[in-house]
């Protein structure tokens, strides 16, 4: 690795070219995989999601060089067009992973990229070269979210698709073999289309969905222009004008991304959702789940339900109040704490079909989403403001009783892990809900294949299974 006088992206880029997944852990290759597992699923799910149709229309309308292929609805098309679809289908429903610490997805941009590059690079692409690739982009990616200490409400930036260019761009190039110098210029070059704001969650955009993709896509391309020789900024992250002045005001954390780089994976600490919607309503949805189990009432028994989160999490799911109380779309559902708990403890979980036009009409859900009242909780802030907030649930019923919870770890996270079983039963939802009618076994082949990934010569069959 370069020493600590250096930019930071050429210890990125030693990294992301030199990975060799026969050289990776039995832990890391295992993580690698679920990730890609889980990306993939999603986009089946997504697939179906609004703005979807428009964005795979343009790229059908586009047409060009039958490179990679877009999920679910088949073709091959250009190869940064086809990574730009598929990383939008697979954030669509805010079905995919996160890393708690780092507050970002890892693989809807990551995976994409790499399936797109390696489809580009052709035969020389198998399961093991997918790993690697993917491996290489999530841990760039998380990496450089858990050493940023500036929180994303204060940047203004959505750190999944900020973030992702790089992951994106390790794992493009990483597919598509690039040597050490190449990736750097890769990075350099991707350096200049690096954007995701969060004003798309705050005005319920559908943009929110499709920003991921636009990285995919960026380092697709990026990745081409490094191979053709183009050469790109070479201070991308320490710079004058870096990255980490310019979008995150320095508050990095650097040691955190170089120290054991390669040794250590922090891709081994992605979390992975149960529920349909934005990771921070999953402590307060998992807590009012217990509650609910512990005393099974009806809604119209409710007086209120308080729930105290971080300040960042308020931010997040919890204003503007009027919105959350009342959701008019599919994003302001899904970013909403209010509406997440009610239809939780009325139904006792979460689907696809809470977040829809059909779901957002239900009355009940609606009228007890109005009784809900989040609160900044002082304690939670004092210890968790960087992180996935904690959820601490008090729902008192009109007879004047409470019960309360607490929830520190949403299910899906390390420390409170989904099982074999939790992946089957979310994949085979997933697919039952893609654009195009899918074989009835599609969850199950698409499990089996990339259990054994690391051994297939080639990545073929899984597009097979994908489209």
């Amino acid at each position: 690795m370069a020493s600590d006088t250096t930019d930071l992206a050429l210890d990125l880029a030693a990294f992301a070219a030199s990975i060799d997944a026969t050289q990776l852990d039995p832990a890391v290759i295992a993580a690698t995989k679920v990730n890609i597992l889980d990306t993939l699923s999603c986009a089946l799910a997504g697939s179906s999601a609004k703005a979807i149709a428009e964005v795979s229309g343009l790229v059908q309308e586009w047409a060009g060089a039958p490179q990679a292929d877009m999920f679910v609805f088949g073709g091959k098309y250009p190869a940064h067009h086809a990574a730009w679809i598929n990383g939008a289908m697979s954030h669509a429903r805010d079905y995919d992973d996160t890393h708690d610490a780092a507050i970002l997805h890892a693989g809807v941009s990551t995976v994409p990229a790499a399936i797109a590059a390696g489809q580009l690079r052709g035969e020389a692409f198998t399961g093991a070269e997918l790993v690697a690739a993917v491996a290489a982009g999530l841990e760039t990616i998380c990496r450089l979210g858990v050493a940023t200490k500036i929180d994303l409400i204060e940047t203004g930036f959505i750190y999944t698709s900020l973030l992702g260019y790089f992951g994106a761009t390790a794992a493009a190039g990483r597919a598509y073999g690039l040597n050490e110098t190449e990736m750097l210029n890769a990075f350099g070059i991707v350096y200049s289309s690096v954007a995701g704001n969060h004003q798309v969650t705050r005005d319920a955009s559908l943009m929110k969905r499709v920003q991921p993709g636009l990285a995919a896509q960026a380092a697709v391309v990026a990745v081409q222009l490094a191979r053709k020789g183009i050469r790109g900024v070479q201070n991308v992250f320490q710079g004058a004008d870096g990255f980490f002045r310019v979008y995150l005001r320095n508050e990095v954390d650097i040691d955190v991304i170089r120290n054991d780089l390669g040794k250590r994976f922090e891709l081994l600490n992605l979390s992975y959702k149960p529920y349909p919607c934005c990771r921070d309503t999953h402590t307060a949805v998992d807590a009012i789940l217990q509650l609910r189990g512990d005393s099974p009432r009806p809604a119209d028994d409710i007086d209120s339900i308080r729930v105290g989160v971080t300040a960042s999490g308020y931010q997040m799911v919890c204003v503007p109040e009027a919105v959350r109380l009342a959701p008019r779309t599919i994003v302001e559902a899904q970013f909403s704490i209010p509406y997440t708990v009610a239809a939780a403890w009325i139904d006792g979980g979460l689907s696809i079909g809470h977040f829809s036009d059909e779901g957002l009409t239900r009355a009940d859900i609606l009228a007890l989403t109005k009784r809900v009242q989040p609160y900044v909780d002082d304690e939670i802030e004092r210890d968790w403001s960087r992180f996935v907030t904690p959820g601490k649930v008090i729902v008192r019923f009109r007879d004047g009783t409470e019960i309360q919870s607490r929830v520190d770890w949403a299910k899906g996270h390390p420390e409170s892990p989904m099982t074999k079983a939790d992946f089957a039963a979310k994949t085979a939802d997933y697919a039952s809900f893609a654009a195009n009618p899918m074989s009835t076994d599609t969850a199950v082949r698409l499990a089996q294949f990339i259990d054994g990934l690391e051994a297939e010569p080639s990545i073929e069959d899984l597009m097979q299974i994908m489209t």
